[in-house]
């Protein structure tokens, strides 16, 4: 069996305790050493086969899996933050279904939630915004499919969490601004959860400069949006003694 595991954002005492057991237990562990922590790694079994794949190839990676499983030994397949957001598992696992090889998937923190505990922010408030996006912008390695560029998704007015695209930070505030507004709060946090982690708070018209005198460059997260400012909300009924729900009963 593969088991594909979300390690989290970076801090090793963030991975599910699912991902742990698993990695403790495999015999074979292949993990993406770019953006995993070794420590989340060092829990495998004593004289386990631990391979880091940023440098190798789709084929070589499938191989692994395929020569483990003929043997075998299960795998646990370890990436960053959470396998459904940018994981490039899916042709991984369309390999696999070719092959006949079984897999499962166990979800991770991510990286997103982490920087936004970072913050010490809810991405959502009553009254100001109610959606969060999760998306990026067009690299070298990926495109963007027509109809999701920012100022498609700027209409919205949601909160935007904005992946691998800290290097397209110039077209990410110019494509914002006339929607969002040039005072509208931006933070970049840099390796959420890791022991170099840093912050930037700003909004569309200050942040560009702040990040290129920290020199970021990679591996960091855009959050935009009004909710990184507010603090007059009106606050969730919830928890108003004036609203009744199943595990609260209105009083007779």
């Amino acid at each position: 069996m593969i088991h594909f595991i979300g390690a989290g954002p970076g801090a090793p005492d963030l991975i599910t305790v699912r991902g742990l057991r698993l990695i403790e237990r495999c015999p074979v562990c292949l993990y993406a050493g770019s953006l995993v922590p070794e420590a989340v790694v060092a829990a495998a079994p004593e004289g386990a086969r631990v391979i880091d794949t940023s440098a190798l190839t789709l084929d070589e990676i499938v191989a692994e899996m395929q020569t483990a499983h003929e043997k075998g030994l299960d795998v646990a397949r370890v990436h960053s933050g959470d396998l459904s957001l940018y994981g490039a598992i899916a042709e991984q696992m369309r390999r696999l279904d070719a092959l006949g090889i079984p897999y499962d998937l166990t979800p991770g923190v991510p990286a997103f939630a982490a920087a936004a505990a970072a913050l010490g922010l809810e991405l959502t408030l009553p009254g100001v915004v109610q959606t969060v996006i999760l998306t990026r912008t067009a690299v070298r390695a990926s495109s963007m499919p027509a109809g999701e560029e920012l100022s498609m998704l700027a209409r919205s007015r949601a909160t935007l969490a904005i992946h691998l695209s800290i290097a397209n930070l110039a077209k990410v505030v110019r494509e914002l601004t006339p929607v969002y507004g040039a005072d509208c709060p931006v933070a970049v946090v840099h390796r959420a959860s890791w022991p170099d982690q840093r912050i930037l708070r700003g909004t569309l018209a200050d942040i560009r400069p702040q990040v290129k005198r920290e020199g970021m460059t990679r591996t960091a997260i855009i959050l935009v949006g009004r909710a990184l400012g507010a603090s007059s909300f009106v606050e969730s009924r919830l928890y108003d003694p004036e609203h009744s729900h199943v595990f609260r009963p209105r009083k007779r």
